[in-house]
């Protein structure tokens, strides 16, 4: 995600590297270097230059602080400026009513059903809500059968009626039913098309009349760009949505969707997307997303999707066999779990600052703890319970039930081993403080 686009923009503020001040000349250079970046990035030609001339204005009207260099001071009216650009802080959504209704909107392919699915399983598990999801697209039997099986997979009901072609219809008596079985949340999927056309813009604008959503959320997919900007403009000065939605940011985006809809359409960016898992959907925040760009990370983020897989009492119960020194598989596999929960490991990895960069060109894979798990699960119970216990044989019965090595066997026993060791040490602060002390450049 804007990987070129952060490139780009080191690359510029390079050319203020070892500058003692803050010249007009070496901005202009800086900054021409800027506007190139953001429309490399697809970003409005305009947009980019009102961007570079605010930018231009701060930092020649900047005094110089003694601890930061002009690069620096250039960096940070940058990220100040992207967040602004973005809308300057994120914009719950509207789910007051009972129910309250959500209407979806975008072009076919936009990813509509798949983010209707996601925002239903967010707003279940982290608010409580108890949804609805009604297969507004009557013309497409493909998009019901979709937004059925994410309703299973999400333990969520999904309201059809078979051959109705009448999508107005379909939502109201979607709303009734939800109403009857104490349903507090409505989420309408509504059909698309493959570019704008006025059917389809009469149909939208027809259901939102006659049901009076709390929020229309604009569908757009990230990955088309300036073309997405401007379709967000048409449905906009139609249908008057609340807020965009960002599908498809795990692609390969250019950024100038995310970095312009908020100024051509005056309407904030509410979630983005990065993936296909249902947990893959997150609150727009404009500051963490200008630190992404500029390479700076998003621990905040990163915490708080490692905070919704804490579980306080299963954590007591670890920090316990920590102590004992009874960490084992069973316990090293839930880690995993957890940490798969989280997001795309490259993703994960992007928001620690400076990780990101060093990882840029490692291809890493969903699936990279796919052979660790076929290790374990080729354990019997006992021996995840008691690794202590693999001697040879073992490994090579493992090793054929997961179709791996004994290699592979034992550096993992290695690495578990390690991480035993790591995870005991963080328990006991006189050992950490011990092993600091013994450390090149470390004192007791």
């Amino acid at each position: 995600m804007f990987d070129s686009l952060s490139e780009k923009l080191e690359r510029s503020f390079k050319i203020l590297k070892g500058q003692g001040t803050i010249t007009e000349i070496n901005v202009a250079e800086t900054l021409k270097e800027v506007r190139r970046a953001l429309l490399d990035a697809d970003v409005n030609y305009k947009i980019a230059k009102t961007f570079t001339d605010t930018v231009k204005q701060k930092a020649l009207g900047e005094k110089i602080l003694s601890s930061l260099k002009p690069g620096q001071m250039m960096v940070k009216i940058v990220h100040d400026e992207l967040a602004l650009l973005m809308g300057g802080s994120n914009e719950d959504i509207n789910v007051k009513g009972n129910p309250a209704v959500i209407l979806i909107a975008g072009l076919q392919g936009s990813g509509k059903t798949t983010f209707s699915g996601k925002l239903a399983h967010l707003l279940k598990t982290k608010r409580g809500k108890n949804p609805l999801l009604i297969a507004g697209d009557v013309y497409r039997p493909a998009a019901i059968n979709q937004l059925q099986v994410l309703g299973e997979q999400i333990n969520v009901k999904v309201y059809t009626e078979e051959g109705n072609q009448d999508p107005v219809k379909l939502a109201k008596d979607g709303i009734k039913e939800a109403k009857r079985s104490g349903n507090d949340l409505v989420i309408i999927d509504t059909a698309g098309r493959l570019a704008i056309d006025e059917q389809m813009m009469k149909e939208i604008e027809s259901i939102k009349k006659s049901v009076d959503p709390n929020e229309t959320l604009f569908v757009v997919d990230a990955m088309t760009g300036q073309d997405a900007v401007n379709t967000a403009k048409e449905f906009n000065d139609r249908l008057n949505f609340d807020g965009v939605v960002l599908t498809k940011l795990d692609g390969d985006t250019r950024g100038g969707a995310a970095l312009s809809i908020r100024s051509v359409v005056e309407k904030p960016i509410k979630f983005i997307s990065t993936g296909e898992k249902m947990e893959a959907l997150e609150l727009f925040h404009p500051e963490r997303m200008a630190d992404r760009i500029l390479g700076m990370g998003d621990i905040v983020s990163l915490v708080e999707r490692a905070q919704e897989q804490f579980d306080a009492e299963e954590a007591r119960k670890l920090q316990k066999k920590i102590a004992r020194n009874q960490f084992n598989f069973n316990d090293f596999i839930k880690q995993i779990q957890q940490i798969k929960k989280m997001g795309n490991i490259k993703e994960l990895a992007s928001m620690i600052p400076g990780v990101g960069k060093a990882m840029k060109n490692l291809d890493i894979d969903d699936d990279a703890f796919k052979s660790i798990e076929a290790i374990i699960f080729s354990m019997t119970p006992y021996e995840r319970e008691n690794p202590a216990v693999l001697n040879g044989s073992r490994k090579k019965r493992i090793a054929m039930g997961s179709g791996s090595d004994v290699q592979e066997i034992n550096r993992l026993l290695k690495q578990f081993d390690e991480t035993r060791k790591m995870m005991k040490m963080m328990q006991s602060g006189k050992n950490l403080s011990r092993m600091m002390g013994g450390m090149p450049g470390m004192r007791k």
